[in-house]
């Protein structure tokens, strides 16, 4: 395996780790009911949940990043 082939799959498995550990902002109950809440929608995100996300769009930018590099 090539140093980029490693770094892609760190990538890639830091990536979902992320995804996986942010809370949903559905409630599971709605989810399979069809209904909509609309109650926290436009509240900011703040503290860990700002983190994570920022994270989350960090390492998927590095993702492409590498993805692109690997393919040359």
């Amino acid at each position: 395996m090539r140093i980029q082939d490693v770094l892609l799959l760190i990538a890639a498995v830091l990536l979902i780790t992320l995804v996986v550990i942010q809370s949903t902002k559905d409630n599971a109950a709605n989810a399979f009911s069809g209904e909509k809440s609309e109650l926290f929608s436009h509240q900011k995100e703040r503290g860990i949940e700002l983190f994570l996300s920022r994270a989350t769009l960090t390492v998927a930018l590095v993702f492409i990043g590498l993805a692109l590099w690997a393919m040359i």
